[in-house]
């Protein structure tokens, strides 16, 4: 019991080591959020180069690449000081205080130590990559791998610095603080032994041969070596593995680094973790990974402008007499902003502030209110630019501009169900919802709308039509469209008279916290993947699918069960890059027999994997949707007034999958369209 409570360590030597810490990485993260305006600005030079003077950059994609790894590296101390990483926290809550401490302490401990033979390779690698540069780099010999290795290097032992900072922090005892010290010096001391050594004469073939015995002598594979095991066993112990390490509540990006690293020490010995931290750096170099952090800033901006307060108010004017006007408008907002930002999360919290106290106001039913803002602004993972629908599009290797296109019918169509759902159940009972009428005659308000405010509306739809027709017509790529549609956000904000630099700051911020909180997942599960599929689990898993006695779709369903378990425990990026590898190629293997063109059937899989994503987002007991709603819902509302809220809504989500499963063209007629 004497080590439950962390201890102050302001004062002292050691004290002011930690605060500075903390204090670096926070200032380091704020400061590289400035990178993703830079990138949205080059970005949007080089489309200006190209189409208004012919003279597209040679620079341009490589800027941008590099000050985005560095961005999505060096914030991660800001992540881990803030405690944001992303983790399962449903079993770890239901612990008591002490249980929850000790749960901390080992996936710190954890975390240490992966990050820790991360960086290592990572440096080496890194090193290697310098030398390559400045004894052969030329105009052919881009400087960018050796750039983004540094990248990486720099955000492993950032990421490690902080860690070992909460570890330290996470301890009364003086004992057990000092040994934080101890072990955390011999780390970095080894590090920069590596890091001198390089650069001595003949010190890097020493310090190799140094390595290499060392892990000669310590091969884990003398005391276990999985090779021994055939893979069916192996992958049933590393789901059990993820499962146990994720029920811990530790962050899913150290889980799947964690099993990576084991897998690759027990399959290959102490040089796989060259393995690791290749498929680490592959990410870095994933240029529609970009559009990522450029369509969250454009939305982030949008909504610290206000424009969901605007389009909820234009949408109340064309409410008219119908009954149930405002949920109606609800999912036309809900559309609108998904088009705008493709975040889920972020649209039902707007929708949440904004949407739900003004219809409990009104007098709408609670049930219709809650269950209208959870599935309308689930539809921010099917509509794009969805950003579900571009790391799959990543790890699927799937065209994220054909994607986008197939998403749109599909979305438009949910929306369309939950609208004849809502006019139906208000229609059978007319106390579920006012019309604007009894509105007005019993709150005598006004919703009109300011020129400014209606130009910013109209701007916002102009902004997404513009963004989206640019992807669609192939005048630029989704991460150029995503350059542009910043400063178009911008132009808006500043139409709306809220463009400033609190605005601008907050916004960078938002994106910065938002994107380094889901990278380091990417990259433990891009590592995970990349080392299963090594030692065969990507083959294992293929053939048990051809194996089953059923028919295409039979195997369709069963994808889509494995996906719903997946669901209830863990988050949706690591099942995109779990599952997706695996599950994509299998589609392509069945087109024929599903009646589809293989460069179709990857596409028409995502859709239905995106769609499925959404149900999972709204399904009790573990819907993020639910849990979003009810961190910004009144008081009175309980989680499980939510959760019986959202039921019909996924009855609706699962009718349209099944549309989408039984006719492909529901999802492929728009882009087969705009295709040819």
């Amino acid at each position: 019991m004497s080590n439950v409570l962390p201890r102050d360590d302001s004062g002292g030597l050691v004290g002011t080591l930690m605060s500075s810490i903390d204090r670096f990485s926070r200032f380091l993260g704020l400061s590289v959020a400035q990178f993703y305006i830079f990138c949205a600005f080059v970005t949007l030079w080089e489309v200006v180069a190209r189409y208004a003077f012919d003279a597209p950059t040679s620079w341009a994609f490589e800027v941008v690449m590099v000050l985005c790894a560095t961005g999505w590296m060096l914030s991660v101390g800001y992540v881990t000081s803030h405690r944001r990483h992303i983790g399962i926290t449903v079993f770890y809550l239901m612990a008591g205080q002490d249980t929850r401490w000790w749960l901390d302490l080992f996936g710190m401990v954890v975390g240490v130590f992966a990050l820790y033979m991360l960086a290592t390779d990572t440096l080496v690698r890194a090193l290697e990559s310098i030398d390559i540069v400045e004894r052969y780099g030329s105009a052919f010999n881009s400087p960018q791998p050796m750039m983004l290795k540094t990248a990486l290097i720099a955000g492993a032992v950032l990421y490690l610095a902080q860690l070992l900072t909460n570890l330290h922090r996470h301890f009364r005892s003086d004992v057990l603080q000092t040994l934080v010290l101890i072990v955390g010096g011999l780390m970095f001391l080894r590090l920069a032994v590596i890091f001198i050594a390089h650069y001595a004469d003949g010190g890097a073939e020493t310090v190799n041969q140094a390595l290499s015995g060392l892990g000669e002598a310590l091969d884990p594979r003398q005391i276990i070596n999985l090779r021994d095991y055939d893979i069916g066993t192996v992958s049933i112990g590393i789901v059990i593995a993820l499962i146990m390490l994720m029920a811990t509540g530790m962050p899913l990006g150290v889980v799947t680094l964690l099993i990576s690293i084991v897998c690759a020490l027990l399959f290959f010995g102490p040089k796989g973790l060259y393995l690791v931290s290749t498929n680490a750096f592959g990410l870095l170099e994933s240029y529609p990974l970009v559009a990522v952090p450029l369509f969250v800033l454009m939305a982030s901006i949008l909504e610290k402008a206000g424009i969901a307060e605007d389009l909820f108010d234009a949408m109340s004017i064309f409410a008219g007499n119908l009954r149930g006007g405002v949920a109606v408008q609800t999912v036309v907002v809900a559309v609108v902003m998904a088009a705008m930002s493709g975040i889920m999360g972020g649209e039902i919290v707007m929708l949440g502030l904004v949407a739900l106290p003004q219809m409990l106001r009104l007098g709408y039913d609670k049930h219709l209110s809650i269950g209208t803002i959870c599935a309308s602004g689930s539809l921010a993972t099917l509509i794009p630019p969805s950003i579900v629908m571009i790391v799959y599009g990543l790890s699927a290797q799937v065209g994220i501009g054909d994607l986008f296109m197939a998403g749109v019918i599909p979305g438009l169509l949910l929306a369309s169900f939950y609208v004849i759902y809502i006019l139906i159940r208000c229609y059978l009972d007319p106390s579920l919802a006012p019309t604007a009428e009894e509105v007005a005659a019993r709150t005598g308000g006004d919703t009109s709308l300011s020129t400014n405010r209606l130009v910013a509306v109209l701007l916002s739809v102009l902004l997404i039509a513009c963004v989206m027709g640019s992807i669609y017509a192939g005048i630029a790529s989704v991460t150029e469209a995503a350059g542009v549609g910043v400063f178009g956000a911008i132009f808006i904000a500043a139409v709306r008279f809220r463009f400033n630099w609190t605005l601008i700051q907050s916004a960078l911020t938002q994106t910065m916290s938002t994107v380094g909180t889901i990278i380091w997942l990417i990259v433990g599960a891009v590592s995970f993947v990349g080392i299963y599929n090594l030692i065969g689990g990507g083959d294992f898993m293929r053939s048990l699918f051809s194996g089953l006695d059923l028919p295409p779709r039979g195997v369709i369903f069963m994808m889509m069960l494995i996906l719903v378990v997946l669901g209830t425990f863990m988050e949706w990026i690591a099942i995109v890059f779990i599952t997706v590898p695996i599950f994509a190629p299998v589609v392509v293997d069945m087109a024929p027999e599903l009646g589809l063109e293989p460069a179709w059937a990857a596409v028409w899989f995502g859709v239905l994997f995106v769609m499925n994503i959404q149900i999972y987002f709204l399904s009790p007991p573990f819907g993020p949707a639910c849990f979003w709603l009810k961190s910004v819902a009144p008081p009175e509302i309980t989680l499980q007034q939510i959760f019986v809220s959202v039921i019909p809504f996924i009855g609706l989500q699962i009718i349209g999958l099944l549309l989408v499963m039984f006719f492909p063209e529901i999802a492929l007629w728009l882009p087969k369209l705009l295709s040819g």
